[in-house]
């Protein structure tokens, strides 16, 4: 077994006097700095954007800000890897054992509820030689590094370190899993890479993520009542920001890229608000025909949650974007639907009639080709 240098015994009885104490490893030394240092020119385009200009004189960033690599370390560093961020939905962790993996810049973690139903998230790297522990979802009791075997509890407990037993001064409880900090606002599941203090509180989670915008929020249907459909996720051939530039150009692009969508909707309600972290974009919908699932409902509402989290809620619907960086020219974005209780049984109800009703066409047309194979016979 391949033993990290600081674990590995020495053969002289002085250098065995010596050795340090094993530490847990603190975890501002293992906290999501991945993004690595960044470079002058990456710092030179940062400090040639002027705040100041009036937004009517503003002109678009460089494209530096959209090509270069040093730029997207700089953003992983100063951006991403500071403050709350949403990376999942309580659906995702909604029963004991679950979890969901997830990475953004070079790191990697794990989201999870303990037998206790207490939701964690950590580091998804084991403390022996940092192999990753999970992919993917679904439902573990605990989480075994496929290299060595060391496992570890859904509570960030080592439970155990294989073949470990010769090393002196090991103690397993100073090599637990190191936490990350996670949160929930309505429905959705959040983490802070930058704060390792053990309580949260979920007025200071709004404030920190959302600030005044979490009323505006809470009160146009961005809650936990709405059914989780369906995730879709997407590859993108572009920088993350040309996602997010494409969604807060108030409308500017809908009447000529989604001409159905802009038929269901009173664009010269329009309106842009702006918040410390949120900009909200809102537009009145047209009265829906008879027949027809009031999908837009009165209002269509659009807020962008900076860096990278949008949210989209009209009528019965919400769906939501978030766009991960992937490096320089790609991201992927992943879409998450949810829709109302009350029209999801209206909708199930109309798929089983709609079965019936195809189950009744075949039963009735393999009726008739008895029929003309008996007349043929």
């Amino acid at each position: 077994m391949a033993i990290p240098q600081s674990l590995a015994p020495s053969s002289s009885s002085a250098a065995r006097e010596a050795r340090p104490m094993l530490r847990r490893a603190s975890p501002s030394r293992v906290a999501a700095t991945g993004a690595g240092a960044t470079g002058e020119p990456a710092r030179r385009l940062v400090a040639a954007f002027d705040p100041a200009i009036p937004l009517a004189s503003a002109v678009t960033p460089p494209s530096g800000w959209y090509t270069d690599p040093e730029f997207l370390r700089l953003e992983l560093d100063r951006v991403f890897l500071r403050g709350w961020q949403a990376v999942g939905h309580i659906g995702q962790v909604k029963n004991p054992n679950d979890f969901f993996t997830g990475r953004l810049g070079n790191v990697e973690f794990v989201i999870c509820l303990d037998a206790n139903g207490k939701l964690r998230a950590f580091h998804n790297v084991c403390r022996h030689h940092a192999s990753l522990l999970a992919c993917g979802s679904g439902q573990k009791t605990c989480f075994q590094c496929p290299y060595h075997g060391w496992t570890y509890g859904l509570d960030g407990n080592l439970l155990k370190a294989t073949r470990i037993s010769g090393i002196k001064n090991f103690n397993k409880n100073d090599f637990g899993l190191v936490p990350i900090k996670v949160a929930i606002w309505g429905p959705f599941v959040l983490a802070r890479f930058d704060d390792f203090s053990e309580d949260t509180v979920d007025d200071v989670v709004e404030d920190e993520w959302l600030g005044s915008a979490s009323e505006l929020l809470s009160r146009n249907g961005i809650d936990t009542s709405l059914h989780h459909l369906c995730r879709r996720e997407y590859i993108i051939q572009c920088n993350w920001k040309v996602f997010c530039d494409n969604y807060l150009d108030g409308g500017y692009h809908v009447p000529y890229a989604h001409g159905a969508l802009a038929s269901g909707l009173q664009l010269q309600s329009y309106e842009t608000l702006t918040y410390e972290r949120v900009s909200v974009q809102r537009c009145g919908s047209a009265p829906a025909e008879q027949e027809d699932i009031d999908r837009l409902g009165t209002k269509a509402t659009y807020a962008f949650v900076y860096p990278n989290f949008m949210i989209n809620r009209y009528g019965p619907w919400m769906d939501t974007n978030l766009a991960v960086p992937l490096d320089a020219t790609r991201c992927k974005v992943v879409f998450d639907y949810f829709l109302d209780e009350s029209l999801l049984v209206f909708i199930l109800l109309s798929v089983h009639t709609y079965i019936q009703h195809v189950c009744s066409c075949i039963v009735s047309q393999q009726h008739n080709m008895i029929s003309i194979g008996t007349l043929l016979w």
